[in-house]
């Protein structure tokens, strides 16, 4: 029997891997890195790699019987040690970057700031408003395999739908993307209807001062191909809400042209402080199969 050092190396970075997506789970922030519906599959990721720790843990010590097992007659070379140093090293190198960043860095949410990377949400000057095919709630709901946990039945979805034209416009977290597009796509149609939303404040170059966007963040599959949503809001206390701080609106849909473009936008009569939401993200709406 012997130490095999390499080995031991592999078996601390499954050991650390494995208390990591444990740690998100425990904590619940993994919904702050992935789909909800990837929560499952990352739970079971986690179980396979403490699995695999246990596999490896015998083979930090073992003995030399089978080393040579599939070598010519004669073969005395450590196969532990094959790798050049310089590719071991990277190799390690690869591994261990995402443990550092997992580990090192603060888990916040998308705000703001990454919005205004993202792009300008609202129309701008010399240029068409075109909508994203891929945003098409349409598309979202029935096409597109888009791993999430935002189910509903044909029923149910038409059933919500048709609750857009009846009633006062509640933007729940379960129907806000399909709901989003349908004013988005149709303003004139919603104008007058008292809405309700929930969303942070996000302010676009060009806003007057009474304006602001009550904004969320849409996400697909990840946080990598996450984009903002939201609607234009006029307040005389927009002035005095800073970004990313979490609201609620109350208010009525309106029409304006914005850089030649019709948009819908929310004439505020009462907006509150709120806080940010355990899961502050939007998912598309999945048709369920029964």
């Amino acid at each position: 029997m012997r130490f095999h050092y390499y080995q031991f190396l592999k078996l601390i970075l499954l050991a650390a891997f494995a208390f990591f997506l444990i740690q998100l789970h425990h904590t619940g922030d993994v919904e702050k890195l992935i789909n909800p519906k990837y929560v499952r599959m990352s739970q079971v990721a986690a179980g396979v790699i403490v699995l695999l720790f246990f596999v490896q843990l015998g083979r930090v010590w073992e003995g030399s019987s089978g080393e040579h097992a599939f070598c010519p007659p004669g073969c005395k070379e450590d196969h532990d040690h094959k790798q050049s140093y310089i590719k071991r090293g990277v190799s390690y190198l690869v591994l261990l970057f995402p443990l550092f960043t997992g580990f090192g860095l603060n888990l916040t949410s998308l705000d703001a700031a990454i919005a205004k990377n993202k792009g300008s949400l609202l129309p701008q000057e010399e240029s068409s408003y075109q909508v994203d095919p891929s945003s098409n709630s349409h598309t979202l709901d029935e096409s597109m395999p888009i791993p999430n946990n935002n189910y509903l039945t044909d029923e149910e979805y038409e059933q919500r739908m048709d609750r857009l034209n009846q009633d006062d416009i509640q933007m729940n977290e379960d129907i806000y993307a399909s709901y989003y597009q349908e004013i988005q796509d149709n303003p004139h149609r919603y104008k007058g209807r008292t809405i309700q939303i929930k969303g942070f404040v996000y302010k676009e170059e060009g806003l007057e001062s009474n304006q602001l966007v009550v904004a969320r963040f849409l996400i697909t599959h990840c946080v990598a191909d996450a984009r903002v949503i939201g609607l234009l809001s006029e307040s005389n206390e927009a002035g005095s809400l800073s970004e990313n701080t979490w609201v609620e609106v109350n208010g009525r849909i309106d029409v304006q042209s914005y850089n030649g473009v019709d948009i819908p936008f929310i004439e505020v009569k009462e907006i509150n402080q709120i806080p940010e939401p355990a899961n502050p993200y939007i998912f598309p709406i999945l048709t369920k199969v029964l």
